[in-house]
């Protein structure tokens, strides 16, 4: 035994020694480790983009919401406007002749009140249907995210198994399945 110690190489560390040795490298774990590198890295910005497109189509959808309710306020005060002018009709039949001139001039006004209140409240609700349509649309690409970061992540998982078993199909596999993956990416992008 030498002063300096005993040690004992584990596989791993031998096979490392062999290969630095005789200069040889691995270009199947190193083609793995970049195209997985690679694919992690895309995969991120293909989620963050499904983020923000659900974001936005929750956005969207509350934009809706609120310019339904706006909507649903101006039919109301719509229809309080038509009780108005129903009751100066019934009154303009109660009265005497003398004093009809003022619910015939209510009668008026109340009318062209509600037609300054139905373009306002049809102008409401067709914003209130933009915005829905506009949150569909978004639903529609975040789905397209989504399922390209899907592939990307199949993609990721198969890199581990070609490794461990350094099958050259499974990474071919893992290359098809990535170029679905950054396909379906670009689809979704195109939808922006």
């Amino acid at each position: 035994m030498s002063e300096e110690g005993f040690e004992v190489d584990g596989p791993h560390d031998h096979e490392l020694h062999h290969a630095a040795e005789h200069g040889r490298t691995d270009s199947f774990v190193g083609r793995i480790a970049f195209t997985t590198a690679i694919l992690a890295t895309v995969g991120a910005l293909f989620s963050y983009e499904g983020g923000a497109t659900q974001a936005n189509a929750s956005l969207y959808k509350n934009n809706a919401a609120i310019k339904k309710t706006e909507a649903a306020n101006q039919w109301s005060y719509y229809q309080a406007k038509s009780n108005k002018e129903n009751l100066a009709e019934v009154a303009l039949l109660l009265v005497p002749p003398d004093k009809q001139d003022q619910f015939k001039d209510a009668i008026k006004r109340y009318s062209d009140e509600k037609t300054v209140i139905k373009k306002e409240a049809e102008k409401i609700e067709a914003e209130s249907a933009a915005w829905d349509e506009r949150s569909d649309h978004e639903l529609h690409v975040h789905h397209r995210w989504a399922q390209a970061t899907t592939f990307l992540q199949i993609s990721i998982a198969l890199s581990a198994i070609a490794l461990l078993t350094r099958k050259k199909w499974l990474q071919w596999g893992v290359y098809g399945i990535a170029l679905l993956g950054v396909l379906w990416g670009i689809a979704a992008f195109g939808l922006v």
